[in-house]
């Protein structure tokens, strides 16, 4: 009976050590980032990962091509439609290169690429039709994106390999980006064109689209002037609209027509453990860009992108305020952003309002501003709620942080470059256009190293409201400036004259 007694101790204490040795995701229920949710400063409901059949299928047997050769289309449409059939399930992309055109996912359906798997879109305009869709906050038209899916529920793309885009056959390429010999090269490519402002252009159709065009919007209104500038409506490569419970585990997504990742009016989103990359001259490159979209977790990510890396948009203009969608509820943490515009980006197209928002235990390595807010006049919206910690910076080309509601479609380095001197003095009146920056909370920031530490450029006519600066060390040649704002508060914030 002792030696009963004994063992039966002796398991318990087993079982009480190995619970405490166990990771806090591996407590709460079987849910990993339960933890992302609590304790915020804000209401925000548990978010879980989809849940998704058992059932899998391998895209060699539906004829797939692993050598790259030959388009496997047909093939991931078939495996698709077959497991969508059934209920869903998980479609296995074995190692090797699989070109193809489109994939549309549907409801129940984990994409999922095994280690070595590379998904290659093909560099064939014809393949991807032109369609009616949101871009850069507008309603439009662009191209079909590589993979997309509109209005499904439980959906996956997942596991250790690679999405490529094929970007360079879509992006134009500024000569100020790129080396001499790069640009050599560039010039070389049959059919392609230099447009003004040493700006190269793959096509002819492509300069066509660009003249005359609002950014990317262009001035085709009948099908057949879309037709004609088809490879100017480059798409962005992950396009998921109106779509609930979507996760994105550990994949590599690189070399993207323009944005990269691109969820638009989705709720219940995880991000998690993906590489998100673009070269540093990559045209509309962002590596990220959430927009509108309710309930998501960015977390344990890296992003290096020519563009913004983490990137909150709500729609522009008149088009944004019609849908009158915010992004809210949202938890970025322990993220990684190497080149690029900015590390974590708000606007400028935030019509919609972005709201309920933590940001913390993130790194910012080299991009040209850390933290970036930014819009400008007609826009509208409100940003509110925003709570930032924990956050490292280093060789910041710019401004460490920076709020600047005179936006014009330029870099902060662009606009230093060229001299833009906003006149915030004199005041527009206020209306449904204009933007709102209000309760933003930014502690335990360490900046070693930018072009000047702080930027606040407000509207004369609407000041950024309530702005609390906490625990702050920035080393930076030149110090911060303030302009339009009221009850920003400093405490402990440092700032070194390099």
């Amino acid at each position: 009976m002792r030696k009963q007694l004994i063992s039966l101790t002796l398991m318990a204490l087993t079982m009480a050590v190995t619970a405490s040795a166990q990771p806090a995701c591996c407590q709460q229920d079987g849910n990993p980032y339960k933890k992302y949710t609590e304790n915020l400063p804000f209401s925000m409901p548990e978010i879980k990962a989809p849940v998704i059949p058992d059932l899998k299928v391998c895209l060699k047997d539906f004829g797939g091509d692993a050598t790259g050769v030959q388009l496997s289309t047909e093939a991931f449409a078939k495996a698709i439609e077959s497991l969508s059939q059934k209920g869903g399930g998980h479609l296995i992309v074995p190692c090797g290169v699989w070109l193809t055109g489109p994939i549309v996912l549907k409801s129940n359906i984990d994409l999922h690429l095994e280690a070595g798997a590379v998904i290659q879109f093909a560099a064939d305009e014809t393949l991807y039709p032109i369609i009616k869709t949101s871009f850069e906050g507008l309603d439009t038209r662009r191209c079909q994106s590589p993979i997309s899916a509109n209005g499904a529920t439980n959906i996956a793309i997942t596991g250790r390999g690679a999405i490529d885009g094929n970007g360079q056959y879509w992006r134009p390429v500024k000569k100020a980006k790129v080396s001499e010999s790069h640009w050599k090269q560039l010039l070389a490519v049959p059919g392609s064109v230099v447009m003004p402002g040493d700006y190269w252009a793959p096509t002819a159709s492509y300069a066509k689209g660009h003249e005359g065009a609002d950014l990317n919007v262009p001035t085709a209104k009948t099908d057949e002037e879309f037709e004609a500038i088809h490879r100017f409506l480059r798409p962005v490569m992950i396009s998921l609209v109106n779509c609930k419970n979507v996760l994105l585990k550990g994949v590599i997504f690189q070399n993207s027509p323009a944005w990269n990742i691109h969820p638009l009016m989705c709720e219940n989103i995880i991000i998690d453990h993906v590489l998100a990359r673009n070269p540093s001259y990559a045209q509309n490159g962002d590596a990220l860009d959430l927009e509108s979209c309710k309930n998501a977790l960015i977390v344990n990510s890296r992003f290096d992108a020519g563009d913004d890396g983490i990137c909150i948009k709500s729609g522009k203009d008149a088009d944004g305020r019609r849908r009158g969608v915010p992004c809210e509820n949202v938890v970025v943490d322990g993220c990684t952003v190497f080149a690029g515009h900015g590390g974590f980006v708000v606007g400028s197209e935030m019509s919609g309002g972005v709201r309920n928002f933590k940001v913390s235990n993130c790194q910012f390595l080299g991009t040209d501003v850390g933290l970036r807010f930014k819009s400008t006049r007609g826009r509208g919206g409100i940003v509110e709620n925003i709570f930032i910690d924990h956050i490292s910076m280093m060789d910041i080309k710019t401004d460490a942080i920076t709020f600047n509601m005179y936006y014009g479609g330029k870099s902060v380095a662009e606009m230093i470059a060229d001299g833009d001197k906003p006149d915030n003095t004199t005041k527009k009146p206020v209306d449904e256009t204009t933007p709102v920056f209000r309760h933003i909370d930014i502690q335990n920031v360490v900046c070693n190293g930018a072009g000047r530490a702080m930027e606040f450029n407000g509207l004369p006519e609407m000041p950024m409201d309530g702005i609390n600066l906490k625990n702050i060390t920035i080393r930076a040649k030149q110090d911060a400036t303030f302009t339009n704002c009221t009850n920003i508060k400093q405490d402990n914030v440092k700032i070194v004259i390099e």
